[in-house]
């Protein structure tokens, strides 16, 4: 089905039911559920967030610029990055590649994205730090960006303890209706909260689709590979 894909992984995802820092076991099961999507014959590339550690527009809060907020969070990129590396290499994987957008470059590579294709089309797991290395956007943008740079045929939205886009928050809404597929335009008309706008904006205009899904589900990024109708499809 697909040759190539973008999985965005949000910083709460390694904080799991915590709203900041790092759990062991969250950490494997985000190894595991990548190790698995590549194990389906897709090259993988995976932008992570760093919400769990500084989230920029914490920036009033502790008395800081806002530019300084984002670098910081960029950098709490690069912390959920190199856990992730770790811990695939510790279950197994091979040929994982680590890259960010700002130079860090005792850590990782810089993102060059003839590079990246490359290590992608020799079947390296490419993980995306730093976002697209400029401040005022979460990863969000970065996420489509980089699947569209990279020519990726779709990008997996993996949300924490949500299974797919609702009509109505649906821990407040006992009848909120979960969408299976829907267009981009729909999205935009109901004013329904995928991703930041811009982002979404992006992913619309390079037709790039998008599959929403609950990250904490066991296989779930492996099983939309294989055809399984999980979460919502946005095209």
């Amino acid at each position: 089905m697909y040759r190539r894909l973008m999985l965005k992984l949000s910083g709460q995802a390694v904080a799991g039911s915590d709203e900041f820092g790092f759990r062991s076991d969250r950490l494997t099961h985000l190894a595991t559920e990548v190790i698995a999507l590549r194990a389906t014959g897709v090259q993988v590339a995976v932008m992570i967030g760093g919400g769990n550690v500084f989230r920029g527009n914490r920036a009033q809060e502790w008395g800081i610029d806002r530019v300084e907020a984002d670098n910081i969070g960029m950098l709490g990129t690069v912390i959920n990055a190199v856990l992730l590396r770790g811990r695939l290499a510790a279950l197994g994987a091979h040929g994982v590649r680590l890259m960010t957008a700002v130079p860090i470059n005792n850590l990782a590579e810089p993102y060059i994205r003839l590079r990246a294709l490359r290590h992608l089309e020799k079947g390296s797991i490419v993980l995306l730090a730093c976002g697209n290395g400029q401040p005022f956007t979460t990863t969000d943008y970065p996420s489509v960006q980089r699947a569209v740079e990279l020519g990726a045929d779709a990008l997996l939205v993996a949300k924490n303890g949500a299974d797919g886009v609702y009509d109505a928050d649906p821990n407040k809404h006992a009848g909120a209706r979960k969408f299976d597929q829907l267009t981009y335009d729909e999205v935009i008309e109901r004013g329904l909260g995928v991703m930041d706008q811009a982002a979404f904006i992006l992913a619309r205009d390079h037709r790039l689709p998008l599959h929403v899904f609950d990250i904490d589900r066991p296989g779930a990024a492996a099983a939309i590979i294989s055809g399984t109708p999980i979460g919502t499809l946005i095209n």
